[in-house]
C-alpha cells in the first residue's frame, strides 16, 4: 500500500508545484484590471471576451463598470480605469481627442470592423412615396408621415446623450434644415427602439437611426422591411469636419464606416506589453457580435446568458484565442 501510494503522492505534489510555477510565470500574476462599458449591455459579450484573454494571463480583472463614453474615455486616460472593448473610431474621434488622445491612451489593432450606422424608414412607406434621401424631410407632408406624436413633425427615434451619434444627429438636422420638420426623440434608445417595432409591426411608417453591430437589423432587415436613406451631402461635426462619407459603391449614409477598439491606459500598456499586444491582435467578426447581439434581443440577455455566449464563442474559436494568448505572452519575454 505504502509502496504504491508514495509515488502518486510525489506525483501529485510535483503536479501542484508546477501549476503554481505556471501561474508564477503568467505575465499579469498580481496586476488589477478594470474594464469600463457604457450602458449598451449589448457591449458585455465583446468586453467578456477580453477580460477573458486577460484573465488566461493572469490579471486580476475586476467586474465591469459602467459610464458613459465621454467619462470612459477620460478615466482611462488618467488611469482610474484600465481599458473600454468599445471605442468607435471615428465616431469618438472628439471624446479621445479630449482625453488626450495618442499621449495618454493605447490604441492598436482594430477589434471590430465595418460597423456602420444611419436613418432608415420602413420600406412601404418609402416605396409609396419615392423616399430615398434624408434632405427629403424638408417637405412637410413627407415628415407628417412618420408623426408620432401629432405635432405634424417627422419623430426620429435618436441617439442617446453622451454616445457619440446624439451629436451626428443634431449636426445633420441643422446642416440638412430639418429643424421645422423634425423631432430628435431621445431617451433609453432600447425603449425607444422597442416601440418603434412594435409601430412597425402594427403596419406604421417608422423613421430611426441605429448602427452594426446591434440586433435591431436582424429584427427588421435593411431591404426587405426597412431602407437606408442617403443624406444630401457629406457634413460631420467636430474633429470629423471636412470627412467626405460617401462608399465605394456611390451611396452616402452620412457617416463614415466605423471600426472598434480596445483602447487602454497608455501608460499601462507600456508597463504590461502582455495586455498590449492582446489588445492588438484580438479582432472579432461584426457578423459574430450581430448574432450574438440578436440573442439577447430574443430573451437570452441575463448575466449568465452572456457569460454562456462568450465562453461557447472562444470554445468555438479556441486556436484563434490560443493564438493571441501565445502571442500575448511572447511579448512579455
Amino acid at each position: 500500500m505504502k509502496n504504491t501510494f508514495r509515488p502518486t503522492l510525489i506525483a501529485a505534489t510535483l503536479a501542484l508545484a508546477g501549476l503554481a510555477a505556471h501561474a508564477a510565470d503568467l505575465p499579469g500574476k498580481g496586476v488589477p484590471v478594470l474594464p469600463l462599458k457604457s450602458s449598451i449591455a449589448e457591449e458585455t459579450f465583446q468586453t467578456l471576451l477580453v477580460m477573458k484573454g486577460l484573465e488566461k494571463l493572469g490579471y486580476t480583472v475586476q467586474p465591469i463598470q459602467e459610464v458613459e463614453y465621454p467619462t470612459a474615455h477620460v478615466a482611462i486616460a488618467n488611469g482610474d480605469a484600465t481599458f473600454m472593448a468599445d471605442h468607435w473610431n471615428q465616431l469618438h474621434a472628439d471624446y479621445y481627442k479630449n482625453a488626450g488622445g495618442d499621449a495618454k491612451l493605447y490604441r492598436q489593432g482594430v477589434f471590430i470592423a465595418n460597423n456602420a450606422q444611419g436613418y432608415l424608414i420602413d420600406k412601404k412607406t418609402a416605396d409609396a412615396h419615392k423616399i430615398t434621401n434624408l434632405g427629403q424631410l424638408k417637405d412637410p407632408a413627407i415628415a407628417k408621415l412618420f408623426d408620432n406624436d401629432g405635432d405634424g413633425k417627422a419623430d426620429l427615434t435618436g441617439c442617446n446623450p453622451g454616445w457619440g451619434c446624439e451629436a451626428m444627429i443634431e449636426h445633420h438636422l441643422d446642416a440638412y434644415k430639418l429643424r421645422d420638420t423634425v423631432t430628435h426623440q431621445q431617451g433609453t434608445y432600447s425603449a425607444l427602439i422597442a416601440d418603434t417595432i412594435t409601430r412597425y409591426k402594427a403596419g406604421k411608417s417608422i423613421f430611426y437611426y441605429t448602427w452594426t453591430p446591434y440586433w435591431v437589423s436582424n429584427e427588421l432587415k435593411p431591404g426587405q422591411d426597412v431602407v437606408w436613406l442617403e443624406v444630401p451631402f457629406s457634413s460631420l461635426p467636430g474633429d470629423q469636419k471636412g470627412t467626405d462619407t460617401k462608399l465605394p459603391n456611390g451611396k452616402n449614409y452620412g457617416f463614415v464606416v466605423n471600426s472598434q477598439h480596445i483602447v487602454a491606459n497608455k501608460a499601462w500598456a507600456a508597463k504590461n506589453p502582455a495586455a498590449a499586444k492582446l489588445f492588438e491582435v484580438m479582432s472579432v467578426p461584426v457578423g459574430d457580435i450581430n448574432a450574438q447581439n440578436y440573442l439577447m434581443s430574443q430573451g437570452q440577455n441575463k448575466a449568465a446568458d452572456i457569460e454562456r455566449h462568450a465562453n461557447g464563442w472562444i470554445k468555438a474559436h479556441q486556436a484563434t484565442f490560443d493564438g493571441w494568448i501565445e502571442q500575448a505572452k511572447a511579448a512579455a519575454k
